[in-house]
C-alpha cells in the first residue's frame, strides 16, 4: 500500500484515520500539525511536525496525503501553503466504504466522503471538499473546492453551493437552489431561495442575517 501523511490532528482527522484505515488502500505514515506538540499520538499514529518537513517527505517518496481540517478557508490556505513548500505533493481522496457514489458523479482531489454519505447521478464535487457523515447531496449538483457539507444535510437535485461555503448540521436544501461562495447556512436551516455570497443564513425558513468576511470561523475547533 501507498503511504500518506495526515494533514491535521483533530477530531476530524481521527474520523479521517479511521476510514483511511476501515478502506485499507493506503498506509498511513504519520500526522502534520502546525499546532500540536510532536512526538504526541493521534489514534496510534505519531505527529511528525509541521507541514514544513513534507518537502523532506516528498523526497523520501511519501509524496501523497489528505488535509483533515474541518474548517474550509483553513484548509484552503493549507492547500496553498503545501503546494508552495512541495509542488509535487498529491492529495488522495478518501471515500467511505458505505457511502454511495452514483457511477456518473464525478469526485475531485484531496476530498473527503465519509460514512453513509450518497452522492447522486451526475453530481459534481470539486477538490478539497467535505460531505461529513449520513449527507445526501442531489442530482445534478455542483459541490464547488473546498465547501462543505455537514452531517445530516440533505441536498436537492441541481444545487449549486459556492467556493468555501459551509453548509451546517441538518440543514435543508430544495432542488435549484443557488448558493454563493464563502457563505454560511446555519445548522438546521430550510433554504428555499438563492443565496448570495458572503452570507449568514439560518433559520426555517432560512434568512439572511448578515455579510461575512472572507474566511469567517464557524466551528470552534477544526
Amino acid at each position: 500500500m501507498e503511504k500518506i501523511v495526515i494533514i491535521g490532528a483533530s477530531g476530524h482527522a481521527r474520523v479521517i484515520i479511521e476510514t483511511v484505515e476501515s478502506n485499507g488502500n493506503y498506509q498511513i505514515y504519520g500526522v502534520i500539525d502546525s499546532f500540536k506538540p510532536k512526538g504526541r499520538k493521534i489514534l496510534g499514529y505519531e505527529i511528525l511536525g509541521t507541514e514544513d518537513l513534507i518537502k523532506g517527505l516528498v523526497k523520501k517518496g511519501i509524496n501523497k496525503g489528505v488535509i483533515a481540517i474541518g474548517d474550509n478557508w483553513t484548509r484552503y490556505l493549507m492547500y496553498i501553503r503545501i503546494k508552495e513548500i512541495a509542488p509535487d505533493f498529491e492529495f488522495v481522496t478518501i471515500i467511505h466504504s458505505s457511502a454511495i457514489i452514483s457511477p456518473s458523479a464525478k469526485i475531485g482531489k484531496g476530498t473527503v466522503v465519509l460514512a453513509s454519505v450518497k452522492v447522486n447521478t451526475l453530481a459534481e464535487v470539486g477538490d478539497g471538499c467535505i460531505l461529513n457523515t449520513n449527507s445526501s447531496f442531489g442530482h445534478d449538483g455542483k459541490l464547488n473546492d473546498f465547501s462543505s457539507i455537514a452531517p445530516g444535510v440533505t441536498i436537492g437535485g441541481n444545487v449549486t453551493v459556492g467556493f468555501c461555503t459551509a453548509i451546517s448540521l441538518g440543514a435543508n436544501v430544495i432542488q435549484g437552489i443557488c448558493i454563493g461562495k464563502h457563505s454560511i447556512i446555519g445548522a438546521g436551516s430550510l433554504i428555499l431561495q438563492n443565496i448570495d455570497d458572503f452570507k449568514l443564513v439560518y433559520g426555517v425558513p432560512g434568512k439572511e442575517i448578515k455579510t461575512v468576511e472572507k474566511g469567517k470561523r464557524y466551528l470552534s475547533k477544526s
